[in-house]
């Protein structure tokens, strides 16, 4: 039987300092100003600061050694090799690839897939270049200015959260030009009436994203889009005003767009960390220009390279993994609070919910052994200031949740009044500097006599401190350090599974409920059209869905069509 990393003598050592780390107090760590100053790093102007994490010099010596027993170096090499680490789907984990230089080699059984990547960017920068430029307009001869790319999970997420931090760049806005970027993810026909109101076909492009081109949701949202087009300019517009992001062109085809303005991505790409394949890059690229969207690429690069050649007490994605090991699997603290101090990136932590919780919520090793400690964390957040007027009061006083704050230098949209004390972005900040050091010191039932709280105050007035958090700090928030946060994350995570011993790159556990889904399709549609009574589902289940058809029962069996309007 394959060893788990439970059974390495670092673990061992790592489980028996658990209880040196708790006769610590954060309070007492802090003083140490040489701790401190090993505890910060430096890197292309990005600031990292883990002083403030339930850890000591020695708490790190020991996590370096199980990053060696774990063979993380070793790992890391063959991920960047296109070695099959994918074991479960036989597959390369290449995402790196996609936002190498062009002079990079990086082969994948035994090709070089730098080439192929680049022939699909260049495509992307001629599409979106002839669609931003008006040289490709709709079937009416107008300018296709709005843009709803379709798409769902990592076809969704991460270019969401790129496109909520572009919006308020400078450079980002006013490339962007009065054009429109939205996304239609859910099912839902809410979802297809709020990204269709206010648009028009004839000024419209759909991007739909699919690998396969079969993914229930995201197909039935494209052919509803479809109609929304072919019912108002006719059919043949839809090839003039629908393009996919597939590599199943015998479907692109058949569905009615032009295998010709179909953009690839890969096996090796998996979906959440698609951003910088052709799934991210084209509706980027078609709302914000390509020379945008490539230095969001060349960041992510930065810390690529870092990632793979920097040692592991210089290497940001190592450390942050190997504290977020520490604080789950040692500490015993499941979850992460992602607190990024700009409203720009108030869709970051819904995405790194998606890389880091499909990735590593595993159950069993990557060799199949059950595993007797607990992997992966719940990941949360919401920007700094709306999250300490939410969910902060559990963080000081509740369960324990390590942090990560994330405060940027200089804002996206600076704001100046006269005769305040601050500006509104040094307002911002200064809750960004004082809340890790209000969560690591806390505050004491002596220091609230002395300030004369009433005694029957001080039990609810009194912060027990010693919760761990790191901080962050970006010069600026642009193409190019978005791509820098998004690595940072990804790079964090496979780490993470690295040192579990889990695959972090595949996602066994969705297709379940997918499978059920199905059987319920097949049921409404046989009840809808042909009256047929539930069956072959447990009692709660028939109950519910014959209590759904009974109140449903003015849907039509054969509905003429309806598009929503709002």
């Amino acid at each position: 039987m394959a060893t788990l990393i439970s059974d390495t003598a670092p673990w061992k050592d790592l489980k028996a300092h658990v209880a040196d780390i708790n006769k610590t107090h954060l309070r007492d760590l802090m003083s140490d100003n040489d701790r401190c100053k090993s505890m910060m790093l430096e890197f292309d102007d990005i600031f990292l600061d883990y002083s403030r994490q339930c850890a000591t010099l020695d708490t790190m010596s020991k996590l370096f050694k199980l990053a060696e027993a774990a063979h993380l170096k070793e790992k890391i090499t063959s991920m960047f090799n296109g070695e099959h680490i994918n074991s479960t789907e036989n597959r390369s984990v290449l995402h790196v690839a996609l936002r190498a230089s062009k002079d990079t080699t990086i082969n994948s059984d035994g090709k070089n897939v730098v080439p192929d990547v680049w022939q699909v960017l260049d495509k992307i920068k001629e599409f979106s270049d002839k669609v931003r430029n008006g040289s490709w307009v709709g079937a009416t001869g107008k300018p296709l200015t709005n843009v709803i790319a379709i798409g769902i999970g990592g076809s969704f997420l991460g270019p969401l959260f790129v496109h909520t931090a572009l919006q308020t760049d400078p450079e980002a806005s006013k490339s962007a030009g009065g054009r429109q970027l939205r996304f239609l993810a859910n099912v839902d026909p809410v979802d297809v009436a709020r990204n269709i109101t206010g648009l028009d076909p004839e000024t419209t492009l759909v991007v739909v994203v699919s690998k396969t081109f079969t993914t229930a949701e995201t197909m039935l949202n494209a052919r509803t889009l479809r109609e929304w087009i072919s019912s108002t300019l006719g059919p043949q517009a839809v090839s003039k005003h629908m393009v996919a992001v597939s590599t199943n062109l015998k479907l692109v085809e058949k569905f009615g767009i032009d295998p010709n303005n179909a953009f690839a991505f890969w096996d090796w790409v998996g979906g959440r960390y698609s951003v910088c394949s052709a799934v991210g890059v084209l509706p980027l690229s078609l709302q914000y220009g390509f020379p945008v969207v490539e230095k969001f690429l060349k960041g992510a690069r930065s810390i690529d390279q870092q990632f793979q050649s920097a040692p592991f007490e210089k290497n940001i994605p190592v450390l942050l993994g190997l504290l977020s090991v520490w604080n789950v699997s040692f500490l015993g603290y499941p979850a992460r609070a992602i607190l990024p101090y700009t409203q720009a990136l108030e869709k970051l932590a819904p995405h790194i919910q998606q890389v880091s919780m499909e990735s590593n919520g595993k159950g069993v090793s990557i060799d199949g052994v059950s595993l007797p400690f607990e992997a992966g964390e719940i990941d949360f957040g919401e920007p700094g200031t709306n999250g300490q007027h939410s969910f902060y009061q559990l963080i000081h006083q509740g369960r324990v949740i390590p942090c990560d704050f994330i405060g940027i230098v200089k804002s996206q949209q600076p704001v100046y009044l006269r005769d305040e004390v601050v500006n509104n972005h040094d307002e911002l900040m200064s809750n960004f500097f004082a809340q890790p050091d209000a969560l690591a010191y806390g505050k004491t039932p002596e220091q609230l006599r002395s300030e004369n709280v009433a005694s029957h105050l001080v039990p609810h007035k009194t912060f027990t401190g010693n919760r761990p958090s790191l901080s962050l700090l970006l010069p600026s928030l642009d193409a190019y350090r978005i791509g820098q946060l998004l690595a940072m994350y990804e790079h964090r995570i496979a780490v993470e599974g690295f040192i579990w011993g889990i695959n972090s790159f595949d996602q066994w556990g969705v297709e379940l409920g997918k499978s059920l889904a199905s059987q319920v399709r097949k049921q409404l549609h046989a009840s809808r059209k042909k009256g047929e009574s539930v069956e072959g589902f447990n009692f709660s289940t028939t109950k519910m869905l014959t209590k759904y058809l009974k109140a449903s029962e003015d849907v039509p069996s054969e509905p003429t069509t309806l598009l929503p309007k709002i």
